[in-house]
């Protein structure tokens, strides 16, 4: 009587196989899922530099009140309707609290959790963006971008 010591052994060589390619794809979609992620995060840091050269570049335009910018808070910051429009009078500081409206409300609404913030020391301005990049409900180790400038 001839026996087959084989029979079987291919099944095992393709269980090993799916085995082997299963974990390979794994691996792939954690790459993926890591790609996505810092996609995520390079976009946000890249929408805070906008946003900070954005409120640099509307402190620049309004030098008159730009102690103004940093006495208010933007979180304060109230809509000034009579800004909206050119032909309509408004004063400096109205343009600088409705400024930081906007800029405040924009943090809001690109960056999550997006907080600003505009400090001073001497003639240099620091500007201050903070997001909660991995939404994680944790406030100790939020991402940050600072920028500085001089009017």
């Amino acid at each position: 009587m001839i026996t087959n010591k084989t029979s079987g052994f291919t099944l095992l060589e393709v269980l090993i196989t799916l085995v082997i390619l299963a974990i390979g794809l794994l691996g792939l979609a954690g790459l993926q899922t890591t790609g996505l992620k810092n996609n995520l995060s390079a976009y946000h840091r890249s929408q805070a530099t906008q946003l900070s050269y954005d409120i640099a570049d509307r402190m620049r335009a309004n030098i008159a009140a730009l102690n103004s910018y940093t006495t208010i808070t933007p979180t304060s910051a109230t809509e000034k309707a009579a800004c909206e429009n050119a032909a309509t009078g408004c004063t400096a500081a109205a343009m600088a609290e409705h400024d930081l409206y906007e800029w405040n409300t924009t943090l809001e609404a690109v960056l999550p959790d997006g907080i600003g913030t505009i400090t001073t020391s001497g003639t240099e301005y620091k500007i201050t963006i903070t997001w909660n990049d991995d939404r994680d409900g944790d406030d100790t180790n939020n991402a940050s971008f600072e920028t500085s400038m001089q009017p």
